[in-house]
């Protein structure tokens, strides 16, 4: 038997509940892993509350993030995976695979080892934030030395991810948040200027830090209405890359400053990484050799014991974190 969390209506992190259940055998393509950690997302608050871009089949489970040690291997995987310390790649449907729990049946094409100097926890914050992160700015940014990006809500895992790959390309990162209580601790995580958006005014900001150029980058989960002032911190043939909805309010399309700029204004998600295996092997090269060789650092807020799962999902919703969010099974 094991301890899983599942939910069977929508709601906030107190609709989620220890379910035990027992132990499932993987079938083909897959593996069960025994969890140690698990790492929490944005994405998986709204999927609770029925905001996500799929509806949660009931009773549903949540978690796109895992490390552990795997366990048993179904028919057709190769065994050498057995007892190796792995981490979940988010490239699947919660409503297929979910990692909270003791264990977790996962795919085996979302598997990817981890640098043996890191931590359980540490493996579990590691490929949701650089996936994402590395598809926007490298894959479709091509982020290159002396290039300005703006990064929104960036204290978010995925933010800081997001600076520590401009600092490795040689790129300058302007990131913002809501209130200046985060910008000491912002600028020690490597950005080079930083924001407080309720506090300054953005677009002047920008012109100020980029001598009147703009961001040629923008990468930015919130849309909403903001999205017209972040259009009008871009320069010509400036790029905005929307991965999120954090704002919950109608994205107006900025169509005069995209008009007279030549904007080009994209959705993504991590997915069209995680599910294409050619550019997933070159994501994961790219972000296992700079965790490897310390470009890359990952900052873990908080660690909850899985008792406290709701806990744990209740502080990430506070925003009141620099960095990612935790669980750990002992």
């Amino acid at each position: 038997m094991a301890k899983i969390v599942r939910f069977d209506h929508v709601g906030g992190p107190e609709v989620l509940q220890f379910k035990e259940e027992v132990s499932k055998q993987p079938g083909k393509g897959e593996v069960r892993l025994k969890v140690k950690a698990m790492g929490l997302n944005r994405a998986e608050l709204m999927f609770m509350r029925g905001q996500y871009v799929e509806d949660p089949k009931f009773p549903a489970g949540l978690g796109y993030e895992a490390a552990g040690v795997v366990e048993a291997v179904g028919p057709d995987v190769d065994k050498n995976w057995l007892g190796k310390s792995v981490a979940v790649i988010p490239a699947f449907s919660m409503n297929e695979y979910a990692m909270l729990g003791e264990e977790a049946i996962v795919p085996v094409a979302a598997l990817g080892e981890y640098p043996p100097n890191l931590s359980a926890a540490e493996g579990a914050a590691i490929w949701m934030q650089y996936v994402t992160a590395y598809g926007a700015l490298i894959a479709i940014a091509h982020l290159a030395k002396g290039d300005f990006v703006l990064i929104t809500a960036a204290s978010s895992s995925v933010g800081l991810a997001a600076i520590q790959i401009a600092k490795a390309e040689g790129a300058v990162s302007i990131a913002t948040t809501r209130k200046s209580n985060k910008k000491s601790e912002l600028h020690l995580l490597a950005a080079d200027h930083v924001i407080a958006t309720e506090e300054e005014d953005i677009i002047a900001r920008v012109k100020e830090i980029t001598a009147g150029k703009g961001a040629r980058v923008i990468f930015d989960p919130v849309a909403g209405p903001y999205l017209e002032k972040l259009a009008e911190t871009a320069p010509v043939g400036g790029i905005i890359i929307e991965y999120g909805a954090l704002s919950m309010q109608p994205t107006p399309f900025p169509l005069y400053a995209a008009i007279v700029k030549g904007l080009s204004i994209r959705g993504y998600t991590l997915m069209a990484i995680t599910r294409n295996p050619e550019k997933l092997t070159g994501a994961k090269k790219y972000i296992y050799d700079r965790l490897a060789d310390g470009r890359f650092r990952l900052k873990i807020a908080q660690t909850f014991p899985f008792a406290q799962t709701v806990e744990a999902y209740k502080y990430l919703e506070s925003n009141a974190q620099v960095g990612k969010v935790v669980i750990t099974i002992p």
